[in-house]
């Protein structure tokens, strides 16, 4: 077996990020790298989204931005625009091709099946697959969205729908999500925030269509891409060691109020490779404290109250949407927090939540 300095255990969006970060820094230049993972090959199968609060690497990577959105529930929509936080969306394909040409240059980087495959002994471990069984019993994000094209001009591109709540909700917190690529091309995506006991909330395929025909009105449409998943909204034990860190969702890198990640884990990415000589920061890094203080009240009005959440989600971006954005993208600041609890509907039930 061949021993490396470094080991990624699961070559996903963390892991890439990292080696790729690792690569740009020059950091592999002398030091080799194992990244283990089981696909044979990489194609788009995520599209990830947000604000971009800030720059970048991955702006030839990204479908579309928007300076638009909408939220909307049976009773109202509010239509809100944002110039200096645009909303993004990156194809994961393209991000993971451009990442993979770059290390193929590098002869350090190699790719395994397994981790068994490569010696451990003497390297650190950046590990982004989940150790524990899935906790059904957890809330979670689950979805699956399509990509559409119509034949006639459908979509008005120029502004996406972040949350239609009007659809059936069966006591719990679900919408629907689209991003508009083109007026004849679109992301329609089911979302659930719940738990996974009942399988009637995974008939995604009857739910896309009855939103598709129903609600846009869209008769005929073919499909171009599907992409489906789920994402843990509650802390895993994982817990980071000197020489095996979690990275990605399994390393506390999501947002659990909101399922946001992306810019986190690339965030995180160069964190550990300005830090690689201080493993202490390595183990101790995570989210400020204040998200996930929030984000646990968040939840706990979630279980206990779904009916609320539409309302509190309409509300939220009512007004000071700016301060809610960096609120949601760990980027406030204090004055910022106090604009966004202000701005929150049903705050008896948010401080009532901190005695549960």
């Amino acid at each position: 077996m061949k021993e490396f300095n470094f080991i990624i255990n699961g070559g996903g969006c963390s892991g890439l990020s990292l080696a790729y970060e690792m690569e740009k820094k020059g950091i592999l230049d002398k030091k080799r790298l194992a990244i283990i993972e089981v696909r044979k090959n990489y194609t788009r199968d995520k599209t990830w989204s947000f604000w971009k609060i800030n720059d970048h690497d991955f702006n030839d990577c990204v479908i579309k931005t928007w300076n638009t959105f909408t939220i909307s529930t049976k009773e109202k929509s509010n239509h809100i625009n944002i110039k200096d936080q645009p909303y993004q969306s990156v194809d994961s394909g393209l991000f993971y091709k451009k990442i993979n040409e770059k290390l193929s240059k590098n002869k350090n980087v190699r790719f395994f099946k397994n981790i068994d495959e490569v010696d451990k002994r003497n390297s650190i471990i950046f590990n982004s697959v989940p150790r524990e069984k899935i906790n059904k019993d957890e809330i979670w994000q689950h979805f699956k969205g399509i990509e559409i094209e119509t034949e006639e001009n459908i979509f008005d591109d120029s502004k996406l729908i972040l949350m239609d709540f009007n659809c059936d909700q069966k006591n719990s917190v679900h919408f629907f999500y689209v991003l508009p690529f083109s007026p004849k091309r679109a992301l329609i995506e089911t979302t659930w925030l719940s738990n996974l006991n009942d399988d009637s909330f995974l008939d995604y395929d009857i739910q896309l269509e009855k939103y598709i025909k129903s609600n846009l009105q869209i008769k005929s449409y073919k499909i171009k891409h599907k992409e489906v998943g789920k994402i843990p909204l509650y802390l895993t034990s994982s817990h980071n060691k000197e020489n095996f860190i979690n990275i990605g969702s399994v390393g506390g890198m999501t947002r659990l109020s909101t399922g946001y990640t992306f810019l986190n884990i690339l965030e995180h990415s160069k964190f550990i490779c300005n830090n690689l000589h201080d493993k202490k920061k390595l183990i101790n890094y995570k989210q400020k404290n204040k998200y996930i203080f929030f984000d646990k009240i968040f939840l706990k009005v979630l279980k206990n109250h779904s009916e609320l959440m539409p309302d509190i989600f309409l509300n939220l971006f009512q007004s000071n949407s700016d301060s809610v954005i960096k609120f949601l993208s760990n980027k406030s600041n204090f004055i910022d927090d106090i604009k966004v609890i202000l701005n929150t509907k049903h705050k008896i039930k948010f401080l009532n939540s901190l005695t549960l």
